[in-house]
């Protein structure tokens, strides 16, 4: 373990600098007004660290290294592989970065950590299969059979774990993506006696990491990587689209921890400082969400929320119910003639990518006298942060925007509460009924208003979560029933 036992202190430096850039740039993320900034410490971090890595390892490909030199040279072959690889999964990126609407955002991120899981277990994989390579194992010659290089036991741990967690991650991300993504429904599919083979399947898991740390044999480590990948799968699928904020902020936690075991194996600094980074602040994020819900992380993963059993009580029954209709003209004069208007966005703004018309929207009504807000429900859209990143593309100013706690109070002394495809997180039976699915979770208390005007494509819908909406049935309440990005735009017109 040549390589692990002597750091050189430039290499030491340049990982402390780049885990520095990461941890700014996850503090320029915590608010729209610097996300750029963290995001330009979080590109500058990676770069050192690429650099870095791809410096101090040439050696590894060089047939001679010159005695005392700091950097040996690279092998050709071996540097042409790895620009080869730099420049496909850059291109890859970058073609996806400029084409990908930031309305697919959710889904995205959900493949990127299905890559990120993958990553972990190949390197774990490569690992395994040419342990001298990565300096974590020793040659031993048995008094019978033939030498072999055995791994050290600490390292069969970081490796296990590493593709454990990798496997999952990535099995996870592509249900995560495919729910998304409308490849598959966002309902649960409910396997009988999943929790029951969902514990075996972990625990199996469990104990075969530990047993690996005392045989090594290729048969513990493969049923590893298969028992991981199904159990990613099998945890995902059960979990309905409402649950669908906290899965992606786990999973983001579970790529982080993969990639921190990997650090280890491959004794890079800077991959455990990132991975460390990202699995905490992902796990933090997720408990953010899971109160937010009402939900204890445990009920997340049991899944069933979002299910058909949730909506059994409401739905389309509750059709029948009197209910007011209005007009593009109907609302454009309520808002018009209004001191203040809050606007709450949810997914269906995001389905009809209707937030440049909504900006547009804010502005005619601003230009009017009306002072306009933006309220943003935690779990709102299908990932967290979903609406402030619509928001921003639409160059919607920062300090109209406000989170739930600070804006919730407003609602009783607003006009006009304008809701646009916000169904789960506005609904009042979050508060009064029990028997509901959603009971606990806090919402936006937009029935306060003096009017609330709701925009939704038809009556007969329900949110993710499956349970109708009472706020559509009041008095104050208006439906404007229609595409989303057709009706502020006809709004639009109507201001004029």
């Amino acid at each position: 373990m040549e390589h692990a036992s002597t750091v050189n202190p430039w290499v030491a430096l340049a990982y402390l600098i780049a885990g520095v850039c990461f941890i700014l740039a996850l503090r320029g993320l915590s608010s729209p007004e610097s996300s750029r900034r963290g995001n330009r410490f979080g590109m500058v971090g990676m770069g050192i660290a690429v650099i870095t890595t791809l410096i101090t390892h040439a050696p590894r490909f060089a047939d001679t290294v010159a005695d005392g030199a700091i950097f040996g040279g690279m092998d050709l072959v071996a540097a042409l592989e790895i620009l080869v690889a730099i420049a496909i999964g850059g291109g890859i990126g970058l073609v996806i970065a400029r084409r990908i609407a930031m309305t697919a955002m959710p889904q995205l991120v959900a493949a990127f950590h299905s890559l990120v899981g993958l990553a972990a277990v190949l390197v774990g994989c490569a690992a395994y299969l040419n342990p001298g390579a990565f300096g974590i194992a020793d040659l031993v010659t048995p008094m019978i059979g033939d030498p072999f290089l055995a791994i050290h036991p600490v390292s069969r741990v970081e490796m296990g774990l590493g593709v454990a967690i990798g496997a999952i991650t990535f099995s996870g991300s592509v249900i995560a993506f495919a729910k998304l993504n409308g490849n598959m429904s966002g309902k649960p599919i409910l396997l009988p006696f999943r929790h029951v083979i969902n514990f075996g399947v972990l625990a199996a898991i469990v104990g075969l990491v530990a047993y690996f740390t005392q045989d090594q044999s290729p048969w513990i480590f493969w049923t590893i990587t298969a028992l991981s990948f199904a159990i990613g799968f099998l945890l995902i699928v059960p979990i309905g689209g409402a649950d669908m904020p906290v899965v992606v902020s786990m999973l983001n936690s579970y790529s982080g921890w993969a990639a921190a075991a990997m650090g280890f194996t491959l004794h890079n600094t800077a991959m455990i400082i990132t991975g460390a980074l990202v699995g905490s602040s992902g796990a933090i994020l997720s408990y953010i969400m899971c109160r937010a819900m009402n939900r204890s992380f445990v009920s997340v993963i049991a899944g069933g929320f979002g299910g058909d059993s949730a909506g059994a009580s409401g739905g389309d029954a509750a059709i029948d119910r009197p209910w007011k209709r209005g007009s593009a003209e109907d609302a454009a004069f309520l808002m018009s003639q209004a001191e203040q208007v809050i606007i709450v966005p949810g997914y269906g703004m995001a389905v009809a990518q209707a937030q440049h018309a909504l900006r547009e929207m804010g502005d005619k009504l601003k230009e009017a006298g009306v002072r306009v807000k933006y309220a943003i429900h935690p779990v709102a859209g299908r990932m967290p942060g979903h609406m402030n990143v619509l928001l921003a593309e639409a160059n919607v100013p920062y300090d109209e925007v406000f989170e739930l706690e600070d804006i919730n109070s407003e609602f009783a002394q607003t006009d006009v509460a304008f809701v646009i495809g916000a169904n789960d997180v506005t609904n009042p039976a979050a508060k009064t009924d029990k028997s509901s699915p959603i009971y606990g979770m806090p919402v936006l208390d937009v029935e306060k208003a003096k009017t609330v005007l709701f925009v939704k494509r038809s009556m007969g819908g329900v949110g993710y979560a499956g349970v109708d909406n009472e706020v559509f049935y009041r008095d104050n309440t208006m439906m404007l029933l229609s595409d989303a990005k057709k009706m502020v735009e006809e709004i639009v017109k109507a201001l004029d």
